[in-house]
């Protein structure tokens, strides 16, 4: 895996923001504009949904790769339906809710398996200590290892989770193999107003921990011109983080 493929840019807008569905697609394909040719990973969610699944299509035909975050979760039958209208754009990245359960995680996965990954959402990085209590009956950290197993079990590829629990997960040697995408990236330059993310880290504490693949939006994509030396754009803050990654790289000795 080479240094952009470990950056996946969220392009996740409001349509209040962007005059409604038609503003938000235009505002991604802007957005894959700019990182075309940069060997990074697009991530497309409620957009998706909004349009259709032929918006992978036309970011695949800007040189791009397309994680389609559609965090699926339903019954087996419609799992696999999802999955069959899926194939015909081939995404690069599928997302499914562990909760589903193996069942339906793994039927996802035999559509998909010879051309897509398919990750596994653990536990929502919006979701704190107590929120997770209530939701799980349990700790983020449990919530995560409790789903894993079962992702592993289903023969995905691998797990969305927080960088925080990163470290529980490869410590099991049960769990060897799953490929470790975190959100809740935050460079230590970066301030969201009204962050939702809880349970989040820097970039270089994120790669140092073990995960593969990064997953960042909002320090990327609303960076714009100021005087007090923050990133100037979207692929200028995508260039400061991916040097925060290879400082991770460099914390792990990986080459």
């Amino acid at each position: 895996m080479n240094l952009a493929e470990r950056l996946i840019v969220a392009a996740d807008y409001s349509p209040k923001d962007y005059g409604g569905i038609a503003g938000v697609e235009a505002q991604v394909l802007a957005l894959a504009e700019i990182f075309k040719g940069t060997g990074v990973y697009i991530k497309v969610n409620s957009i998706a949904r909004a349009v259709d699944y032929g918006l992978t299509t036309r970011l695949h035909a800007l040189g791009l790769k397309v994680m389609v975050d559609l965090k699926l979760n339903d019954i087996p039958k419609t799992m696999r339906t999802d999955a069959q209208l899926l194939a015909e754009v081939g995404p690069d990245i599928v997302t499914v809710m562990c909760s589903a359960g193996v069942a339906g995680m793994r039927a996802v996965q035999e559509v998909l398996g010879d051309q897509t990954e398919v990750l596994g959402v653990t536990v929502l990085t919006s979701l704190d200590e107590e929120a997770c209590q209530a939701v799980f009956g349990c700790s983020p950290e449990a919530g995560v290892i409790r789903f894993a197993q079962m992702a592993k079990d289903a023969g995905i590829s691998g797990l969305v989770l927080s960088p925080l629990e990163a470290d529980a997960i490869i410590a099991r040697p049960e769990l060897d193999g799953l490929s470790l995408v975190t959100p809740g990236i935050r460079p230590k330059y970066a301030f969201v107003p009204g962050d939702d993310q809880k349970r989040k880290s820097t970039p270089m504490e994120a790669i140092a921990s073990g995960v593969c693949r990064l997953v960042v939006g909002r320090p990327i994509t609303q960076a714009a011109p100021n005087n007090d030396g923050l990133p100037q754009n979207p692929l200028e803050a995508a260039e400061r983080i991916l040097a925060e990654i290879q400082e991770g790289l460099d914390a792990r000795g990986v080459a």
